[in-house]
């Protein structure tokens, strides 16, 4: 298995929400418990947008682009801070093939409509039946929303800094695969959204009445970057 890729994270889309963290702990495998942020659970979509990715060493003329999405939960585990990721989504046939075979990570094949222009984004993604999974469209702004539980963009920047290692599921409960993302500069900004939308979070099956509510959208754009595979957490790993 690669142990390392490099390349260009083109933007970076953080769409979050805050919620119930009883609601949250239930749906969680028991290594993991959510991290509590004045009160609530963390969850949200990252949406990442890449080029020039190739296994660390081989020049950016060997890599390939491809649109991402990762359903994630801010948590805590015998490991330290990170993030639970439930489902990965991607453009890229390569991705689907080479996660949690070649590279840690399995992916679901997903279309992205995907558009920007001078500080505004609109991003769509739908499933293989043409089922919604995300929806987004705003501008970068220098501020945080009102209402947000956070209270400064440092505050989002320096949460999020230290979830950089991501864990998912090799198929059962019990063994995870394990991936850490390296950059040079930490730059993120507030994403100001006049529209979100997210079927994983607005499912009331998952979350009943009152117990999510959308809190702030972020963004990172033009870094350099590493995903590095690490060690699998697991109980017992065959």
């Amino acid at each position: 298995m690669a142990k390392e890729v490099t390349g260009i994270i083109d933007h970076r889309i953080l769409l979050n929400f805050r919620i119930d963290p009883e609601i949250m702990d239930k749906q969680l495998p028991p290594q993991f418990t959510p991290k509590i942020v004045h009160g609530y659970a963390i969850g949200g979509i990252c949406q990442v947008s890449l080029s020039e990715m190739r296994p660390k060493g081989m020049p950016a003329i060997s890599g390939t682009n491809s649109h991402n999405a990762a359903h994630r939960i801010a948590v805590e585990t015998s490991q330290g801070e990170g993030v639970y990721v439930l489902r990965r989504d991607t453009s890229s046939w390569l991705n689907t093939v080479a996660g949690g075979r070649l590279f840690p990570g399995i992916h679901s094949k997903a279309h992205f409509d995907i558009a920007q222009a001078n500080g505004h984004y609109s991003v769509k993604i739908t499933d293989s039946n043409n089922d919604p999974i995300m929806s987004i469209r705003g501008e970068v702004a220098r501020e945080l929303p009102n209402g947000s539980i956070f209270h400064s963009t440092q505050e989002v920047s320096d949460f999020f800094k230290t979830g950089n290692i991501g864990w998912s599921p090799r198929g059962n409960d019990s063994d995870f695969d394990t991936i850490e993302l390296q950059t040079k500069e930490w730059d993120m900004e507030p994403l100001h959204l006049e529209e979100s939308f997210s079927s994983y979070f607005s499912d009331t099956n998952k979350f009943p009445s009152g117990s999510v509510e959308f809190d702030s959208g972020m963004i990172m754009r033009n870094l350099k970057h590493s995903w590095i595979a690490r060690d699998r957490l697991c109980d017992v790993c065959g």
